[in-house]
């Protein structure tokens, strides 16, 4: 005869064995929304929240929940869309046919493009110790990003300044200002997430 406490113990099990565990999926599924409400929150107090969203959706694994990650995967797309800038000026240069206002409108874009791209990879490189450093090198460290970061915006919008006076072509401005546009709103985002670490 079974004794009485292993016949409950037994039906314990049973009844609890008819509820489904949480499979490796269903887990996965709910960390990912997770960070997507992480990534659309932040966002929200971004200069451009949708362009945020948008160019950093597809690094939320990597992000997690994590602010220093964040920035940083926000600098690395903004660094990524300025040297596609960069190179994008170079093939212009190359081009037949350029007008002088198309040569040096082009000559001043990749100099401002690349110390934009300078600025940039100093800034991801002081995001990444971020984490290491004490409570007022820290301080420090975010002040400095934001210098390079308002620089880096400056040197952008510069290259396109002169295209509301110089004698510029369409198939030069074209191009140039679109990129520009996508760059400076990037770095306009990288600047907003890297001001929410100093609160």
């Amino acid at each position: 005869m079974i004794p009485l406490i292993t016949t409950l113990l037994l039906a314990s099990l049973l009844f609890l064995s008819t509820f489904p565990t949480p499979s490796a999926a269903a887990v996965a599924t709910a960390a990912t929304r997770k960070y997507k409400t992480y990534l659309k929150t932040a966002c929200a107090d971004a200069t451009y929240p949708k362009v945020c969203y948008t160019s950093l959706a597809p690094y939320t694994s990597a992000i997690k929940t994590d602010d220093v990650k964040l920035c940083s995967a926000a600098l690395s797309v903004t660094l990524q869309a300025v040297r596609d800038t960069s190179s994008l000026v170079s093939r212009l240069r190359k081009r037949e046919g350029l007008g002088k206002g198309d040569v040096a409108v082009l000559k001043d874009c990749a100099e401002e493009i690349q110390d934009a791209v300078d600025e940039l990879k100093q800034t991801a490189k002081v995001v990444s110790r971020l984490k290491r450093g004490t409570a007022a090198g820290r301080e420090l460290d975010i002040a400095n990003i934001r210098t390079w970061l308002s620089a880096a915006i400056t040197d952008e919008t510069t290259c396109t300044d002169v295209f509301d006076g110089g004698d510029v072509s369409a198939a030069v401005k074209g191009p140039i200002w679109k990129s520009i546009k996508k760059v400076g709103r990037l770095t306009s985002n990288a600047l907003a997430l890297v001001d929410k670490l100093a609160y």
